[in-house]
């Protein structure tokens, strides 16, 4: 399976980004780094500046037809910069329209609002987004994981780092479901 992660230059989590990764490439699939702009992205600890990982593609020039499904990494400001971007909120939309699964932890689910595809899904996150989903049209639960498939793909949610295990077990899981 191709799988994106898509993060914006600056800001994403760096263990919601690494270990759903090394997830991916344990499981023998390819993911992929997909941001706004060309080059280097530069993961946080929480505030703190920590590695840089490269590009392999731009969001304008990447196609939701390409992969198997798409990962939202999360970070405060990480969804927060994507979900003012055009492009980064149409790709995340395309997954949806195209019925392939999405897999979004922590702040994530905010570049998910933005698009427009929580209404009438069941979702989790860190809980200061709660509100946010609410007002657009989602149910909120505090999960550690959150599968749904109540709309054109499935949706898979969770709310922090400390659920990292059991998110990337589920979304691993449903992906493969998808691509067979």
């Amino acid at each position: 399976m191709r799988i994106a992660f898509l993060t914006a230059p600056e800001g994403v989590e760096q263990v919601e980004l690494t270990e759903p990764w090394k997830a991916a490439l344990d499981a023998g699939h390819e993911p992929v780094l997909v941001s706004t702009e060309a080059g280097e992205i530069q993961a946080f600890d929480h505030l703190d500046k920590a590695d840089t990982f490269p590009v392999d593609e731009v969001v304008g020039e990447a196609s939701a037809g390409s992969f198997t499904g798409l990962v939202l990494p999360g970070g405060v400001a990480n969804p927060d910069f994507l979900r003012t971007d055009e492009k980064a909120v149409a790709f995340v939309k395309d997954f949806f329209e195209q019925g392939r699964p999405v897999a979004a932890i922590c702040h994530a689910p905010w570049t998910l609002v933005e698009a427009d595809v929580v209404r009438g899904r069941v979702l989790t996150s860190w809980p200061s987004l709660r509100t946010d989903i609410r007002n657009a049209g989602g149910t909120w639960v505090d999960e550690q994981v959150k599968i749904c498939d109540h709309g054109s793909n499935t949706l898979v949610t969770s709310r922090k780092p400390d659920d990292l295990k059991a998110f990337c077990d589920a979304f691993l899981h449903v992906f493969s479901e998808g691509a067979g």
